[in-house]
């Protein structure tokens, strides 16, 4: 099963022209950070309410692209006052080493492979393998049928679909009239999951934060 890192930089793969779409650095940092978080709250590693983040299980996942921010959590488990959005901002920091070796993973995968260096990716497979065997359908896919549909999503879809709409992801993936259309079932779809969006709240608050300092007659 493909990690949240991984499945968010499949979204922004523009399979027409082996580019990425352009969302702003940062933004795709709390994002990948968001997802790593998300991973590590699915293996029951973290927790979260609205004041803590709380560490449940320091044992690594075994996978590089959680395991340094659960050893990092684990580090700091005696420090007071260490809520989402500090773990979002810290974790937003290795948003670089996160991003290649979600990159990498693809590869190795063989979803993706790169061509003229790092310039050019092309899908390889639009099905990922998962652990039962049997083949995931393309992340972009399943956003599109949850958005367009009233059934009930699969808890990750809801995750991906919260972390890619609070940093703007989403916005650049769809039309002006497909966000239109699909706006209330966006709201609808972000409040099936408690962590997601305690997780998705701290990244506004980042980016509000930003802004705020940025442009101080913002409010």
């Amino acid at each position: 099963m493909l990690r949240f890192a991984e499945e968010l930089i499949l979204l922004l793969l523009d399979d027409e022209d082996g580019t990425f779409v352009h969302v702003p650095y940062s933004s795709l940092n709390y994002a990948l950070a968001g997802g790593v978080l998300m991973d590590l709250a699915l293996e029951n590693r973290i927790d979260t309410d609205l004041q803590n983040l709380i560490l449940l299980d320091a044992t690594p996942v075994g996978d590089k692209l959680l395991d340094p921010t659960l050893a990092d959590i684990a580090a700091a488990r005696e420090q007071p006052n260490r809520d989402a959005r500090f773990w979002v901002e810290r974790t937003a920091n290795r948003g670089e080493a996160i991003r290649e070796d979600a990159l990498e993973s693809l590869i190795s995968r063989g979803i993706i492979e790169s061509q003229e260096g790092r310039f050019l990716w092309v899908f390889r497979t639009r099905r990922y393998p998962t652990v039962q065997g049997e083949a995931e359908r393309e992340v972009k896919l399943r956003i599109m049928e949850v958005l367009l549909s009233d059934n009930l999503p699969d808890p990750r879809d809801v995750v991906i679909i919260s972390l890619s709409h609070a940093c703007g992801i989403l916005q650049r993936l769809l039309s002006r009239q497909e966000l239109e259309r699909a706006s209330e079932r966006v709201d609808q779809v972000r409040k099936m999951d408690l962590i997601g969006q305690t997780m998705t709240q701290a990244i506004r608050d980042i980016e509000l934060s930003v802004i705020a300092s940025t442009h101080p007659n913002f409010y």
